[in-house]
């Protein structure tokens, strides 16, 4: 059974190692927001690209959510000492990959290409894709101000309200993302921002017109839990658009693209009237047992929902 899984930041990373770690490699293909990319010190940063190769690589840092384990600080520490731009901390190790890919980008290599040697060179056997070889920059608009994506998250602490998700036109999909979705019998959409995360994906031509035709089920698995988003800006987005922030929002955004819908326990009963085959787990991923668990589950609810269509 061939599985698309859609990530993006740290809990899109956590699931996508789960199901990586159930199912043969072959069998496994995560496509990657890239809407987050940007050029930081002349160095091309793929903060999502990065969290999910590092966290299959079994390299991720736990503490921080981001970056890599056993980081160390000696470049950025004299980059601040020098005067530089150190507003986006690049550690030591983490610099070695920004440093490669830029390399290899300015060598005439595709995203697509630079990142199977990436993975290569990390160990990972599950394909891993960006969603696009052409840059696909997200955009806050908060108020008048238009932020560039990483300005917002990182520079400004994700704190200017949200008023819109301004996201590109014109980016196309590579052939090997294409082709994954034609293979596709299931695909999940991680546990992701639905809104930073997983729309950069869908807004790429023509992603969203081939999950709608070609999978046997599309099954989402709510970031939101007790009101709140596990990690990061997604429910205080939601609120800022004028969404409750639930998982029976993120079922209802998602609306006709899903065919399952994944919620936690802790919102029990929230979803049993969606109209769609629904699940009620324990979606928390502290560890790597929790990881391959919920991926199991997942699966196992994916497998029923088949049979029932």
């Amino acid at each position: 059974m061939k599985v698309v899984v859609l990530a993006g930041g740290v809990g899109g990373a956590k699931l996508a190692d789960g199901i990586a770690r159930i199912l043969p490699p072959e069998d496994v293909t995560i496509i990657v927001n890239t809407g987050d990319d940007f050029e930081h010190a002349g160095l091309t940063i793929c903060p999502d690209l990065d969290t999910v190769m590092y966290r299959l690589a079994g390299v991720a840092n736990d503490e921080t959510g981001w970056g890599r384990t056993g980081e160390t600080w000696r470049t950025i520490s004299e980059v601040t000492a020098l005067g530089g731009p150190d507003w986006f901390r690049l550690g030591d190790l983490d610099l070695a990959t920004h440093l490669t890919r830029t390399h290899l980008l300015k060598q005439g290599e595709t995203l697509t290409a630079v990142t199977h040697h990436l993975c290569a060179q990390l160990g990972i056997d599950v394909t891993v894709l960006p969603m696009s070889n052409q840059p696909a920059p997200t955009q806050i608009q908060s108020g008048d101000t238009v932020y560039p994506f990483q300005t917002w998250f990182v520079q400004e602490r994700w704190q200017p309200p949200v008023k819109e998700v301004v996201l590109p036109e014109d980016v196309r999909a590579t052939q090997a993302v294409i082709r994954a979705f034609e293979t596709a019998d299931l695909v999940f959409i991680a546990p992701s921002n639905p809104f930073v995360s997983i729309d950069p994906i869908l807004n790429v031509y023509p992603i969203r017109a081939l999950m709608m035709d070609l999978p046997q089920a599309i099954i989402a698995v709510s970031p939101i839990v007790g009101g709140q988003a596990v990690k990061g800006p997604a429910a205080k987005m939601m609120q800022e658009l004028g969404l409750p922030p639930t998982s029976r929002t993120i079922a209802d955004y998602y609306n006709e693209l899903i065919d399952g819908f994944v919620y936690d326990v802790q919102d029990a009963g929230s979803c049993d009237d969606l109209g769609i085959e629904t699940r009620c787990l324990n979606t928390m991923m502290h560890n790597e047992a929790d990881r391959i668990r919920l991926a199991k589950e997942v699966m196992q609810f994916a497998e029923a929902l088949l049979t029932l269509n």
